[in-house]
């Protein structure tokens, strides 16, 4: 965690405003990773070590972001010193052999100007001046040698930090998926006909014809739908990525949805935005994985392209419940150790589709959730 701190410090050359400022970023890391840390020891039963576990690998995917940053501005850093000492290395070689012949002058002999002693003072005058310049300028290519050294070491320490960091959110990901797994005591508003419900997904040719026959999966209703007021309009996305399209844009194929399209990183943990109940967890359509949640009664939430999903219909779940994780990297793990795609967008290789239905017609998602540039 040290080096992870010590590299976020390093701010070179950002515009002031345009990122957040890495100090405070790196206090935010570690607070988040001490207090899940704190929370995964104390959690006992399996409700606690869900909410522990999930803590712990946001604390973690927050983490490694901001460490591919650090990474990605220390390799730019280094790129800049390099190129202008080698753009320098024939006024880096005459000044020290400036310095090597200062260095040699043993006597005051050798500073004598031909002229005699008018020449002699006029000639110490300006060596006098070009000295400290000479030497300001040696000092300064040292620095920058010394800071290629240094930020050559902050790599080296950096992957080292990042492959742990990478072997501690896997085991956290596995142990989440044993304990949602074990996970029984989530109360319960309905049961489902499992044939009726595979008689839908067989006959449903579009979302809109799914949703509708939603009401048909109810065998058992234990408890009136969720009640959340009026439509909040800042609930937070269900997973940190890039909005790619909003509701209404085309996508490269000229198909337009009513929802909206997120990139999120691979593996990125997914939960529930909301206190809601789960009316579909499987697969539909084209869409992959599906999750549906309903907040209120008549809304609905489908979050689909899930990698894996957690939970069963019916199930009434808190605000910040996983539901599920997004698809496993595709390529090696060298390109997710990369930094190079770091804040551009490419290092988020899988998309997550949300649509927001109310009285089974879909509704702009953003009326619902804060959907900014980088959530």
């Amino acid at each position: 965690m040290r080096v992870f701190l010590v590299l976020l410090m390093l701010s070179f050359g950002a515009p002031v405003g345009a990122q957040q400022n890495p100090v405070a970023q790196a206090e935010t890391a570690l607070a988040d990773l001490r207090a899940a840390s704190i929370s995964l020891q104390e959690a006992e039963k399996a409700r606690d070590r869900v909410r522990a576990l999930t803590a712990t690998i946001q604390a973690f995917e927050n983490g490694l972001g901001a460490l591919r940053e650090g990474m990605r501005r220390t390799a730019i850093r280094e790129k800049v010193l390099s190129e202008r000492l080698n753009g320098q290395r024939a006024e880096i070689a005459n000044l020290l052999a400036t310095l090597q012949g200062m260095a040699r002058a043993g006597s005051p002999e050798v500073l004598l100007h031909p002229s005699g002693a008018t020449g002699t003072a006029r000639a110490g005058m300006l060596l006098a001046g070009l000295s400290p310049r000479l030497n300001a300028r040696a000092q300064k290519v040292r620095n920058d040698l010394q800071e290629i050294q240094t930020l050559r070491a902050v790599q080296v320490a950096s992957t080292n930090q990042m492959q742990n960091g990478l072997q501690q959110i896997q085991r956290a990901r596995a142990a989440l998926n044993q304990a949602m797994a074990d996970r029984k005591d989530l109360p319960a508003r309905f049961t489902t006909d499992p044939t009726r419900t595979a008689l839908l997904i067989a006959s449903a040719e579009t979302l809109d014809g799914f949703a509708s026959g939603l009401g048909q999966m109810i065998e058992d209703e234990i408890a009136p739908p969720l009640d959340l007021g009026p439509n909040p309009g800042e609930i937070a996305l269900p997973v940190r990525g890039v909005v790619l399209r909003k509701a209404g844009e085309a996508d490269m194929a000229g198909v337009v949805r009513p929802g909206v399209v997120l990139a999120t990183r691979p593996n990125a943990l997914v939960t529930s935005p909301t206190a809601a109940t789960i009316r579909y967890v499987g697969p539909l359509l084209d869409m992959g994985r599906v999750v549906i949640l309903e907040p209120q009664a008549r809304t609905l939430f489908v979050i689909a392209g899930l990698g894996d999903a957690y939970g069963t219909a019916g199930q009434v779940i808190e605000a910040g419940t996983p539901i599920g994780t997004m698809g496993p990297l595709r390529i090696g793990t060298d390109e997710l150790m990369s930094p190079i795609g770091e804040g551009t967008g490419t290092d988020r290789s899988e998309t997550l589709y949300i649509e927001v239905r109310e009285n089974n017609r879909p509704v702009d998602p953003a009326t619902w959730f804060a959907t900014g540039p980088d959530t």
